[in-house]
């Protein structure tokens, strides 16, 4: 009877240890932050973002401590690839929020693919073609692609700003094309005409022959450039003496250029654009989460106000965490039914209401801006209107918009 007894206590004792070792394990999640390479800023506020949503936390889910493991890319799909690798296969994550940039979104939704069991929530990537064609079942966006964030933008500067005919000059891969794309969508319509397309390698370092190639006979130019590759052409052109007029892409205008050092940045005043957010928007969730923002990092240590990067990872880990919690955090099936519920997340989050289309893709607001300076000397993005509730097909029949095609350097056309 005594060795029963102490047999019994024996057992009730492993299964206590092993209820405190299940509570004190850590909850894993894996993040992908461009920390490297032209658009450096951008995955550093990135990094911010998902701090700031941590922070918000308690640094739980579900009760359980989280154990945030960043793996590095440089916004090139090899990159990223060799990041999710790493995660999945080293550190032994089942949940991943990123990446950042546009190729790499391509890529991660191809690798989401081959590991079933992993549950991947976009960071802050772009392209067109990441939820469009041949979408993941296990891959979630909870931003706009570079399309969405361009709604209303043409219309706007070729009614409003009376600019009839524009040049490009963007980088060379799949999230510029996504950002002209759907700036052309509008533009042409409206009756504008794009006369010139130049495309430069991302992580370019001289713009002189591109400068140079600007036509004269232009109203303005669209600038679909991001991070240093940004600065480097402002810096540049304004050696040149030159006044053209701009329109700006997303990143183009985002405080990772704005917050970046020097006047040339100036250049910028006036410059409508449209994306994810607006700097000065005067609403009460986002007027919170800038100050959560700027409370909790140093200035020195910040932007002025939290980028499109910063308020995109804020939002997927946001998204994550409540499905995470809707779940107990429980992935021993794999991820199934925190997938079920991540296709349920509604955000009202500080940039606007987010819900997630059959596709998996955000279906958000996207605000039309101008650069404008404030008597401190720092730029910002002034609001100007929303556009809400944009889709993937923006307003188009799903007919309609597979007839335009898919972004390239060339399409869509946009002639008289």
């Amino acid at each position: 009877m005594r060795k029963v007894l102490m047999a019994a206590v024996a057992a009730c004792s492993l299964i206590a240890a092993s209820s405190v070792a299940g509570a004190q394990e850590k909850l894993k999640i894996g993040m992908m932050a461009t920390l490297s390479g032209a658009l450096t800023s951008g995955g550093e506020d990135g990094v911010r973002g998902v701090q700031v949503a941590l922070k918000q936390l308690g640094n739980k889910i579900a009760g359980r401590e989280v154990e945030l493991i960043i793996a590095t890319t440089d916004a090139s799909p090899d990159s990223a690839l060799r990041a999710a690798r790493k995660l999945v296969e080293q550190d032994k994550v089942q949940v991943i929020v990123g990446p950042l940039s546009g190729s790499e979104g391509i890529a991660i939704r191809d690798y989401s693919k081959t590991v079933p069991n992993v549950t991947v929530v976009d960071g802050s990537s772009g392209a067109l073609e990441t939820t469009y064609v041949n979408p993941s079942p296990n891959y979630f966006r909870f931003n706009s692609n570079g399309a969405m964030w361009m709604a209303g933008l043409g219309d706007y500067v070729f009614k409003d700003k009376g600019y009839k005919k524009v040049a490009v000059i963007a980088e060379d891969y799949s999230f510029p094309y996504t950002q002209v794309f759907g700036f052309a969508l509008g533009y042409c319509k409206a009756g504008g005409e794009i006369t010139q397309r130049q495309w430069v390698p991302l992580g370019t370092k001289d713009f002189g022959s591109v400068i140079a190639n600007i036509p004269d006979d232009v109203d303005a130019v669209f600038l679909g450039l991001g991070g240093g590759d940004a600065v480097n052409f402002l810096n540049q052109y304004s050696q040149t003496g030159g006044n053209a007029k701009f329109v700006g892409g997303s990143i183009m205008v985002d405080q990772t250029v704005l917050s970046s050092k020097g006047a040339a940045k100036k250049l910028l005043v006036g410059t409508p654009s449209s994306g994810g957010v607006a700097d000065a928007w005067d609403d009460p969730r986002w007027k919170a989460w800038v100050k959560a923002y700027q409370d909790a990092f140093p200035a020195d240590k910040r932007f002025a106000s939290p980028s499109l990067f910063a308020t995109n990872y804020y939002n997927a880990f946001t998204a994550l965490a409540t499905a995470l919690n809707k779940v107990n955090a429980d992935l021993s099936d794999g991820g199934t039914k925190l997938r079920a519920e991540l296709a349920k997340v509604e955000l009202d989050a500080p940039n606007g209401k987010i819900k997630l289309d059959d596709d998996r893709q955000a279906i958000a607001t996207t605000f039309i801006t101008e650069v404008a300076e404030l008597p401190n000397g720092e730029l910002t993005n002034k609001f100007v209107r929303t556009v809400p509730d944009v889709n993937k097909t923006m307003g188009l029949s799903p007919e309609a918009f597979k007839a335009v095609g898919l972004p390239s350097r060339t399409n869509p056309e946009c002639k008289k």
